[in-house]
């Protein structure tokens, strides 16, 4: 599997995205945000990182880029796009995830591991996280605050679209487990189309032991398995 990796003016993840797609025995590529084409792509990651020093807003100038164009048409004509942090505050601009990420509630930046609780299994970026799984990542954020209305909220409840929220070291959904003051406790989500997600959480920096975990990588195996089955599919 080959994966386009997004670089941005002032991108940071994407050398780790690479290495943790690479680490896990799949292909990834660099793509510019200048270019119109992804190339071989069969997935996409925005990584984390400040594109464009996060000037106006996270995400607000990226989605300009003439690479988001490609990767809007890869998304519509289905292809499976991972937004990391800053990605998923690009994403979220760019109008390929509802809602919004804004200031964390006490305006501090937070850098630390984090729990997260699988909302769901039925999603190409979970499908192979165990039930009951809890999940410890980093974080590294300052506007990781979830917030939509009412109505996209109670849409993504209604169409399973909650994938990640965050939770304890049980498993519960606390207030003191809520690092941002996200609603819902909300880590991550996905479109109704289940073929592009982001999420707050960096799963490519918890992808070894050695990094204190390696629970990332359930995530990126999710999307590896997903993608054999849609190979084996289009083969059949």
């Amino acid at each position: 599997m080959n994966f386009a990796v997004l670089q941005f003016p002032a991108s940071n993840c994407d050398q780790d995205a690479i290495y943790a797609v690479r680490a896990l025995g799949h292909s990834a590529h660099y793509v510019w945000h200048k270019e119109n084409s992804l190339g071989n792509a069969d997935a996409v990651i925005v990584p984390g990182g400040f594109s464009y020093g996060d000037y106006l807003r996270c995400g607000a100038i990226a989605r300009f880029s003439p690479v988001m164009q490609a990767v809007k048409q890869f998304a519509d004509n289905g292809g499976i796009v991972l937004g990391v942090c800053n990605g998923f505050q690009v994403l979220t601009e760019a109008g390929l995830l509802p809602g919004a990420l804004v200031r964390n509630r006490d305006l501090q930046f937070h850098c630390e591991h984090i729990f997260l609780k699988t909302a769901t299994t039925d999603s190409l970026f979970t499908n192979q996280i165990p039930a009951g799984k809890i999940l410890r990542v980093p974080i590294a954020h300052g506007e990781g605050c979830y917030f939509a209305d009412d109505a996209t909220l109670e849409k993504l409840k209604t169409n399973n679209q909650i994938l990640w929220q965050y939770c304890d070291a049980t498993g519960n959904l606390t207030d003191k487990s809520n690092p941002n003051g996200a609603l819902l406790n909300i880590a991550g989500i996905c479109n109704e189309r289940r073929n592009v997600a982001g999420l707050m959480p960096h799963p490519e920096r918890a992808c070894e032991p050695i990094l204190g975990s390696d629970d990332g990588k359930l995530i990126f195996e999710s999307i590896f398995a997903a993608l054999q089955n849609k190979a084996t599919a289009k083969a059949a």
